[in-house]
């Protein structure tokens, strides 16, 4: 039986206008692990992490050529809703984003506009208790996101973007904001996540990368590979026992 990967990539190339970004991408996604990208500034990795949602749509120089599987269909054919993918394929960004809502309104607004038909203050308490912070919440939910640490504030984000039950969580650095503390109490629910959602993280840190990851994909702008992944592979053996020295110059600080 052939394996169902969470989403897998065929010869994937992005653009800006004529500049190719991205080359030539084959990827497999382990279902159910975390995935980190890294690579230095400008390798690409972000764009990688938003077309596989189609967020690249929003810029209106960006187009894809290549296929990005999910569930056996290219996310690009024509009759693919975007809206729909991101329904299925959650993101969170780099800065925490909450709307200027209550903290029960966050998470209940994707639900309401998708006319969930359940509880809506169950949802809502499912989602927080899943994104570890309903403890800290519960007695407040009414009062403003904004007024929430910046570490409560990404939890918040991902809390609703569990609400529109999505099978993919992309994280676009979701630590780079937050102190070590915070950034400690991200990747423990990553892994907590883990267990019912697959994560692909983008991250500049490489300790993030080794200690939260499962699977690693490494992305270089050598002169002649700017914008391929040159390497992909279980985390430990990448940090460990890498095969390209590109990665390997890379993790061991010597540039990037």
């Amino acid at each position: 039986m052939e394996k169902q990967w969470a989403i897998e990539t065929q010869e994937l190339d992005i653009f800006y206008g004529d500049f190719r970004a991205v080359k030539h991408v084959n990827l497999q996604i382990e279902p159910k692990k975390i995935t980190s990208i890294i690579g230095p500034s400008g390798c690409g990795k972000s764009t990688v992490l938003r077309a596989f949602n189609r967020m690249n749509d929003f810029i209106p120089s960006a187009h894809a050529t290549g296929k990005v599987l999910f569930q056996g269909k290219n996310l690009y054919d024509l009759d693919v809703d975007p809206v729909l993918v991101r329904q299925r394929i959650g993101m969170v960004f780099q800065k925490p984003n909450p709307f200027l809502k209550s903290i029960f309104d966050n998470v209940a607004w994707g639900a309401r506009i998708n006319h969930y038909q359940g509880d809506i203050p169950e949802l809502v308490e499912t989602c927080l208790e899943k994104a570890a912070l309903w403890d800290e919440v519960k007695d407040q939910l009414q009062k403003p996101a904004l007024a929430l640490s910046g570490g409560q504030q990404q939890r918040l984000c991902i809390a609703r973007a569990l609400a529109v039950t999505p099978d993919i969580i992309l994280m676009d650095e979701p630590c780079s904001a937050l102190d070590p503390i915070a950034t400690l109490k991200i990747e423990d629910l990553m892994r907590e996540l883990s267990n019912n959602y697959t994560i692909i993280i983008v991250t500049h840190n490489m300790q993030q990368a080794g200690r939260a990851s499962d699977f690693t994909a490494y992305f270089t702008m050598d002169a002649d590979r700017a914008g391929m992944m040159v390497e992909y592979g279980e985390t430990s053996q990448v940090f460990t026992r890498p095969k390209n020295k590109s990665t390997e110059d890379y993790i061991s600080g010597r540039f990037g």
